[in-house]
Parts: structure tokens; sequence; C-alpha cells
């Protein structure tokens, strides 16, 4: 896993309007940037939803969310209107930035070990280095840490 004072990778993603966009594009801006397994999922969607309830809040704290997995553009698109989601999802089909992250990796679903997307999250400060990394999260409560780490706490 990335680890914290790490320069943050840079990644060249589409969101779901088919728009590219890199880490340059957010400088001068905190990014909570996490990765999540696919879209309409049960835990994805409660995490989604709890970021998008806190939006607000993020951003009067100076800061983007950016969700990442390999899902097309089109199934961020469903996503995004179906649960009204706010921030930025990006589509990364090729798994470049997810590996870069260190966010793919061996997971345990049903009893059987698979790979998979880990869903993580890396707050990145306003000049691109790393300065939280959550290497396991809990959908539920997890916005509310990321709030936590935005003021300072």
């Amino acid at each position: 896993m990335l680890k914290e004072g790490a320069k943050a990778p840079d990644f060249s993603l589409s969101n779901d309007e088919g728009k590219t966009f890199s880490l340059k594009d957010f400088k001068g801006k905190k990014i909570v940037l996490y990765f999540y397994p696919r879209d309409n999922t049960p835990g994805c969607t409660t995490e989604a939803c709890g970021f998008r309830d806190v939006y607000d809040e993020i951003l009067a704290k100076g800061a983007v969310v950016i969700g990442v997995s390999a899902d097309s553009e089109t199934s961020h698109q469903k996503f995004k209107k179906k649960f009204d989601l706010p921030f930025y999802l990006l589509s990364d089909p090729d798994k470049t930035c997810i590996k870069a992250y260190n966010a793919w990796g061996e997971k345990s679903m049903y009893g059987k070990m698979l790979m998979g997307i880990l869903r993580s999250t890396f707050v990145i400060d306003e000049k691109g280095m790393v300065i939280k990394v959550f290497p396991k999260v809990s959908p539920k409560e997890h916005a509310k840490e990321v709030l936590e780490v935005l003021d300072g706490k």
C-alpha cells in the first residue's frame, strides 16, 4: 500500500462524461481519492452515498472527492444519476491507476480468495502528497473519518 508522505502517483482517467482528468487538474486542492470495487453494489453504494451526504462539508474544506473503479463510463453515469452523486467518478478499466495506488490485490469474498479492487482511500494535499491512507475501509462510517482528517484531527 502507498505510504503517507509519498508523492501521489499521477493518473489520466475519464469520467462518466468522457472527459479526461489527471492529478495535476486538482493542484491547489485537497483530494479524497477513493477506490471501490463496483458501481451499484451494497457496500459501494453505502460508501458513495456517505460521501454525497457530507460533500458540501468536504468542499468547504477545500477538497474534492474522486471515486475510481474499473467500471465503464456508462456504468458511472447510471450510478451517479441513480444516487445523485455530485462528485467525480473515474473509470480505470485497465486498472493502471488502481495498481499504481496498490488498490489491487488478493481479498476474500464468500470464503474464497480472489484478486480485486481493495476498498481504500487516499487523502492527498494541495501539493500532491499523500497525507492519509485508509487501507481497509468500512463503507458505513468512512465519510466521517475522512472529514476528521480534513479537519486536522
